[in-house]
């Protein structure tokens, strides 16, 4: 997050106006929030010991300037509350140093052990019993490198709600909501409120703990805080238009920018106006609309059926369930029930290593009881469906050996003998076998080398328009079917999806697009990484070719390129190009090798498919292939991962990226200033890793990932 301006954060005491420390040098603001509490305790630690009077001074106002700070980002968070902070300021207030020492103490324990996620931390408590269990906590987590928690525990979120209120009423809607949880609940929450559209985005950045949001009756636009992490979301947002625009609009327009930070949030509008009128605009990002007069019960229970939609596992959950069954097993598969392992005088450290559960839920679709990969019908089918939400597809399809198998499938669904496939030559291997199987005709674009550090990058643009360009001169164009390219090669380098799909769909409207996005998986739920899958592209430009603002940048583009000479290189390769909206088909699919960059065990991959022809042309070849190529003894335990992996990328995988994101670049900061390091290793940027003549942006100062 950074801060351009002099931001000025009041809190509710005497104090006077205390300038906002800038957020800019610090990558993540989670990492300012862990060494911001840490330096907090440490100053107060070192007041309490001191005598120095001229160094006591001093540390009070170092102490008042973090304090500040802090209230200003866990005003975007449920822990600490605000009414939490209100006591701290009062003991800091009252000159009660020993006491606020204490008090911060234990909220940083809670914060470390996430003690806060599994039971109430009241901080006005200071005896020793309440610091006891904080120090157990973050024990635990030390000891076993997690917070202490067991399968059992109700998984906690929060939930922001957007709304102009006061401080009072704050509490009260707060105070609401708790009163509504139950023991029996699936999920424990606590809620976060915001007052601005500016501060409700900040909060869903910031917050990775924010699963549901309630907008709710009017706000105002801009936030309290001069933060400018967002001016890059609301480039284009007129200040004076938000505020002159109704609170459906207003309202409308913050899911819609909600929706594209973090797709897997669950939202909900409140309205105070006539709902049919709110129900006849683009409310598609909303789960449900409220009228003022409903009550907070209803509220309550659709929030947590929404969520629970997220953290249900079709799959999974059938397959525990059949595991607790006493069944009989009739078929072949002596391991079934762990059969084989219990009864045997030699194989029983098996079941010791394994536990037996794994045998308990050893089974064949012919048995019964479960679904079928080949034909799913049941959990399986569902579960599928779920992992086609969560990834932005329109179907998604488990694999069970590897993405080696899921290239081959598509291939081979897709390619008839003789079609013209274009592929970068530095491809996996998987991808020459599916050339072979399906009998295709290769034409091999090279990507470009970098030799100074033995990698490749991507396939130029450039070239791969030059080669669409030679096959329509020469008649051959209906012949070409598809473009194969890896995105996010083995070292990092990702293309421009969108930008190469749209060009390509100008020379070749049809034009079939296979993204192998093998270690790819996590940036569907990273709002920097996601622009850049297959799936967000095509169905982003599906919505642009269907808008009308499109047919009219179309119609001039078009006009001023009939002007130009078509036999001219230059008119095709030096400008960008258009597809006609008319003729246009978005037809993309996606590889992920879900083991390699999300929970799943080895194996364990998805096809995404956002292709508009699927129905009609593909999907009877794609099942041919995919039976082709699928074993009839899938391994349920690697189907069940995969069922859990989609889910808790659903659920946390916005707040795992973020934590890789900043890992990397806390590393990359060491290797910039550590003596030592820089001696040894050096980060390589934009302009090492993609040549100047390919980077138009001219970006240099940032490194890949």
């Amino acid at each position: 997050m950074n801060n351009d301006g002099k931001g000025v954060a009041m809190h509710e005491s005497s104090h006077t106006e205390t300038p906002y420390t800038a957020l800019g040098f610090y990558h993540k603001i989670s990492q300012l929030r862990a060494d911001t509490w840490n330096a907090l305790k440490r100053d107060l630690g070192q007041l309490v010991r001191l005598n120095d009077e001229s160094r006591a001074r001093n540390l009070i106002k170092a102490i008042d300037v973090k304090l500040t700070r802090l209230e200003i980002i866990e005003d975007y968070h449920a822990f600490p509350s605000k009414e939490d902070f209100r006591h701290l300021w009062s003991l800091f207030d009252r000159e009660e140093y020993v006491l606020l020492e204490k008090v911060v103490k234990r909220l940083v324990r809670a914060l470390i052990s996430e003690s806060y996620r599994r039971r109430h931390v009241d901080l006005s408590e200071t005896d020793a019993d309440a610091e006891d269990l904080e120090t157990l906590d973050a024990l635990a987590q030390l000891r076993h490198g997690h917070p202490a928690s067991n399968s059992s525990a109700q998984p906690y979120f929060e939930l922001l709600i957007v709304d102009n209120l006061s401080a009072q009423e704050e509490e009260v809607v707060r105070e609401a909501f708790h009163s509504l949880r139950r023991p029996e609940d699936r999920f424990v929450y606590d809620v976060v409120t915001v007052r601005s559209f500016e501060d409700a985005l900040i909060a869903v950045l910031v917050n990775p703990n924010i699963q549901a949001c309630l907008i709710r009756y009017e706000f105002p636009y801009k936030s309290k805080y001069n933060l400018s992490a967002l001016r890059n979301y609301l480039e284009g947002l007129s200040e004076q238009e938000l505020e002159h625009q109704s609170e459906a609009e207003r309202s409308i327009l913050l899911s819609s920018m909600i929706h594209e930070l973090r797709p897997e949030i669950d939202q909900f509008l409140v309205t105070s106006g006539d709902v049919e009128a709110t129900a006849s605009r683009d409310i598609r990002h909303f789960n449900r609309i409220f009228y003022r007069e409903t009550d907070y019960i209803e509220q309550h229970h659709t929030i947590l059926r929404a969520i629970d939609s997220r953290y249900r596992t079709p799959f999974f959950d059938a397959l525990r369930e059949y595991s607790k069954k006493p069944t009989g097993v009739f078929h072949a598969m002596p391991i079934s029930r762990g059969k084989s392992v219990t009864r045997s005088h030699w194989a029983g450290h098996m079941i010791d290593f394994y536990g037996i559960n794994i045998f308990l839920a050893e089974t064949s679709a012919t048995s019964g009881g479960l679904d079928s990969l080949l034909q799913p019908y049941g959990p399986i089918k569902k579960a599928q469906e779920y992992a086609a939400r969560a990834f932005g597809a329109r179907q998604s399809f488990f694999v069970t050996n590897g993405t080696s198998t899921a290239n081959k499938i598509v291939v081979q669904a897709l390619v008839k003998p003789r079609d013209i496939v274009l592929i970068d030559r530095d491809c996996h291997k998987s991808h020459h076998y599916g050339m072979v199987l399906a009998g295709a005709h290769v034409s091999y674009l090279d990507s470009y080398p970098l030799n100074d550090y033995s990698m490749y990058g991507a396939v130029p643009l450039h070239e791969i328009k030059k080669t669409l360009l030679a096959y329509k001169r020469a008649g051959q164009l209906h012949r070409v079917k598809m473009l194969l390219l890896t995105n996010c090669t083995f070292d990092g380098v990702v293309y421009n999806v969108r930008r190469v799909m749209e060009e390509c769909l100008a020379i070749k409207p049809d034009l079939v697009f296979l993204w192998d996005e093998a270690w790819f998986a996590f940036a569907t739920f990273n709002p920097t990484y996601r622009p850049r899958t297959a799936m967000h592209a095509a169905r982003t430009l599906r919505d642009r070719y269907r808008s009308e603002a499109y047919r009219e940048e179309y119609a001039a583009w078009k006009a001023e390129f009939d002007t130009l000479d078509p036999d001219d290189d230059a008119t095709w390769l030096d400008r960008r190009l258009m597809p006609d909206p008319e003729a246009v088909r978005i037809r993309a699919y996606a590889t992920h090798s879900t083991h390699k960059t999300l929970t799943s065990l080895r194996q364990g991959s998805m096809i995404h498919v956002y292709d508009q022809e699927f129905r009609q042309r593909v999907e009877a070849p794609f099942h041919e292939a995919y039976m082709t190529h699928t074993s009839t003894s899938p391994n349920y335990q690697i189907l069940a991962s995969l069922d859990v992996g989609r889910m808790q990328a659903e659920m946390e995988g916005f707040e795992l990226v973020h934590a890789q994101v900043e890992a990397a670049l806390s590393l990359r900061e060491q290797l910039y200033t550590h003596p030592l390091l820089q001696k040894y290793f050096r980060v390589l940027k934009n302009s090492d890793m993609v040549p100047a003549e390919y980077r138009e942006s001219g970006s240099s100062p940032t490194t890949t990932r």
